[in-house]
């Protein structure tokens, strides 16, 4: 079977994918014809892809999440590969597939990354800080060990979420060794709090993001981890208004920097300003490594990268 990520132009192939994304749409012509906007995925990778003669019985047959055989044909399209589908059909039992195999999943295992997070709260010294972290993640329950961080930008798969914050409080412990002015338990508590709210924001199954929820459209993930906060200090007895809940707060409703990245404040004390970039640094090298990842063997420029700016990533040969 090919792989996504093996596929270029010209390719004519016959596999299994998930339909990560479906939906009917009809084309402008008169009369107006019926077809299938997907996108197909497998661990490596995702494609778009058109599947143009649709039958009336196939409309109902398929749906998003679903495991398919399809037979098909790579094209260029505005610069870009997409798939043109000749043949589509529902996996079956006899085939022997799983969806879990065509999951794109944080490369540490769920289990051990959420130990290390579980590890990290036990670890913060300031019992007030600690009992506002321990709060929010049981609120969050299982949901950390599946849960992506984003629907597209970065870490958008399974254990994403988690994986993306392991890797912040590893960025985060060499700073605070090299800057030991910071409150190192406040940057780690942040860390751990600044996304835990995604996992109401974004409504997904097996680390893939269908939609976002009513709050996650209305609130955001940002304004709903301030509020987790509050409702924390309120069961725990801890004033809403003490300097260690304003000082998390600040570093929850900041770690976007800007207004227009979501956040209502600029961040204003040193730990905020290091967990601003931590994020930042984290988010943006995965968009890299993701990138560069998918691409085909031979070619060196990835596709133009949204989180990016808009920009290629070249891929350094020697």
């Amino acid at each position: 079977m090919t792989l996504i990520r093996e596929m270029s132009s010209g390719n004519e192939f016959v596999g299994f994918y998930l339909l990560r994304e479906f939906e009917v749409k009809q084309t402008n012509g008169t009369p107006a014809k019926d077809y299938f906007d997907i996108v197909l995925c497998d661990a490596s990778g995702q494609l778009p892809a058109k599947y143009w003669d649709v039958s009336p019985a196939e409309k109902s047959l398929f749906a998003p999440m679903g495991l398919v055989k399809v037979q098909g044909v790579v094209q260029l399209y505005r610069e870009k590969l997409q798939i043109k589908v000749n043949r589509i059909r529902l996996a079956v039992e006899e085939d022997g597939v799983a969806i879990a195999d065509f999951i794109k999943a944080a490369p540490i295992a769920a289990v051990d990354l959420v130990h290390t997070i579980q590890r990290t709260a036990s670890e913060i010294a300031d019992a007030e800080l600690r009992g506002l972290v321990d709060y929010c993640l049981a609120k969050v329950g299982d949901k950390l060990s599946h849960y992506p961080a984003a629907k597209t930008h970065h870490h958008n798969y399974y254990s994403g979420l988690a994986y993306h914050t392991v890797r912040m409080l590893e960025i985060g412990e060499f700073i605070c060794r090299q800057r030991p002015f910071l409150n190192a338990d406040l940057l780690r508590a942040g860390i751990l709090l600044h996304d835990i709210a995604k996992t109401e924001e974004l409504t997904a199954s097996l680390g893939i993001v269908s939609e976002y929820s009513l709050q996650g459209r209305l609130i955001g993930h940002i304004a709903l981890a301030s509020t987790w906060v509050t409702e924390a200090a309120l069961k725990l007895g801890i004033p809403a208004d003490s300097p260690k809940v304003v000082a998390l707060q600040h570093l929850i409703l900041s770690h976007h920097n800007l207004g227009e990245w979501g956040s209502p404040v600029q961040p204003q004390t040193a730990e905020a300003i290091a967990l601003h970039y931590i994020d930042s640094l984290d988010a943006k090298l995965q968009m890299a490594e993701d990138a560069l990842g998918a691409l085909p063997e031979g070619e060196s420029w990835t596709p133009m990268i949204r989180g990016l700016e808009n920009k290629a990533i070249y891929r350094t040969a020697f």
